[in-house]
């Protein structure tokens, strides 16, 4: 389950990058851009020593985790150093989008529509899978229809070679050794053959995107012939192990991800904070209605979410909210799986306008506000370009001590004011 990109086609999976450091077993992923969901090439032959010697270290450190030895060479027989992998790890940190230029992709007409066909075609299915666990129907039609299209993109990068790269690389070896660990575990297990184990080159697999250590921990065998399947035409499994992975995320079954809101014009913008949680009964009581204006049924306790500031759509958040969060840490994610599955239900649109007038900032430019927010006294404890908990809570206090709106919304124009 954390790329300005040219417009995605609405038949193209999305995978967004967080905006907090949430924790997640999911790898944290940016938009695919048309770049990066062209078809995969094959991998460009990379003679490199380096590399079969660090697979010689590593064969000893799997084996001692228990991977066999015929597993292991069965596995890395023919394995090369993809320089295709690379490439497409070192072109994410520049690339951005907003929210509403992402939730236009993730919720555009044709997903919606290819959503509810999937939906239809596999009810029964899913029916069964929503009574063992509770989890909407919809909801996994979502993240399935997000992750890959309903099945059409998986990927087709094979996993370990992918996985062997990305671990030698570097950047992120120590997580990526242990995905490629677990991976060799699936293999083990007998769930798959290697040459059948392929997904995204960074190493999410089959139709609902697990990286190995999510399949380990909540993959399921539901159609029950003693194989956990997600990568097969056949997504029983996939689904099964998505609803899986949200119950044991904290799904309560029953309760909605979030509901859009309209806040009253003395709202206190510091109150929308997602430590500060309220009955709906409590919100409605300071005017947060939902875009009926009636008061929000009470499905349980509730923060405020401003994904764009006081000029968006704001939107009463459950504890659903951090069940799907945990399958991709970033809130447009968890709101495009939250609203597609509303949308693929039947429901309305987000009613609400978005400063469409606003870019997103850029990886440098985002950096440079956590700096200038530092200097001015508002420190961000990281300057990493990650626009998470610490820097909206910095932005909202030098927001506070111009006498500006405190919603927390990190923006071309905050960033020219500090300059």
């Amino acid at each position: 389950m954390v790329r300005p990109v040219p417009a995605v086609s609405s038949a193209e999976p999305l995978v967004y990058q967080a905006s907090a450091p949430t924790a997640s077993l999911r790898p944290v992923l940016r938009p695919l851009s048309a770049d990066l969901n062209a078809p995969e090439l094959a991998p460009t032959a990379a003679a490199n020593n380096g590399f079969q010697r660090w697979i010689d270290g590593y064969r000893s450190r799997a084996i001692r985790s228990g991977i066999s030895a015929s597993v292991f060479d069965e596995a890395f027989h023919g394995v090369q150093y993809n320089t295709n992998v690379i490439q497409k790890d070192r072109n994410q940190s520049e690339f951005t989008k907003t929210i509403w230029e992402y939730l236009d992709s993730a919720t555009s007409d044709t997903r919606i529509k290819n959503g509810q066909a999937a939906l239809s075609k596999h009810r029964e299915k899913l029916e069964r899978i929503e009574a063992h666990y509770g989890v909407k129907k919809e909801v996994i039609v979502a993240v399935w229809g997000l992750e890959s299209a309903y099945g059409t993109y998986k990927g087709s990068t094979q996993i370990i070679e992918a996985l062997a790269t990305l671990a030698y690389d570097g950047r992120r070896g120590e997580f990526f050794e242990q995905q490629l660990t677990a991976a060799l575990k699936i293999l083990q297990n007998g769930d798959v053959r290697a040459a059948g184990m392929t997904g995204s080159w960074a190493g999410a697999m089959g139709h609902t995107q697990f990286i190995p250590t999510s399949y380990l921990s909540f993959a399921v065998d539901f159609t029950g012939d003693g194989k956990r399947d997600i990568w097969s035409d056949d997504p029983t499994d996939a689904l099964a192990s998505t609803a899986a992975y949200l119950k044991q995320s904290g799904w309560v079954t029953g309760q909605p991800w979030g509901v859009e809101v309209t806040l009253p014009s003395n709202f206190d913008y510091a109150a929308a904070n997602r430590k500060n949680l309220k009955t709906p009964s409590a919100w409605a009581k300071l005017g947060v209605r939902d875009m009926q204006g009636r008061a929000v049924p009470n499905h349980g306790s509730a923060s405020i979410l401003l994904p764009a500031g006081s000029q968006g759509a704001a939107f009463m958040i459950f504890q659903n909210f951090a069940a799907i969060e945990q399958y991709n840490t970033a809130d447009a994610y968890v709101i495009g799986v939250g609203h597609l599955s509303d949308r693929i239900e039947g429901g309305p649109a987000i009613q609400a306008t978005w400063p469409r007038g606003d870019r997103a900032l850029t990886f440098k430019e985002r950096k440079e506000l956590q700096r200038r927010l530092t200097r001015a006294g508002f420190d961000t404890q990281k300057i990493d370009g990650k626009i998470g908990p610490l820097t909206i809570q910095a932005v909202r206090a030098y927001q506070h001590s111009v006498g500006l709106k405190p919603d927390g919304y990190a923006s071309l124009k905050l960033l020219k004011e500090l300059r």
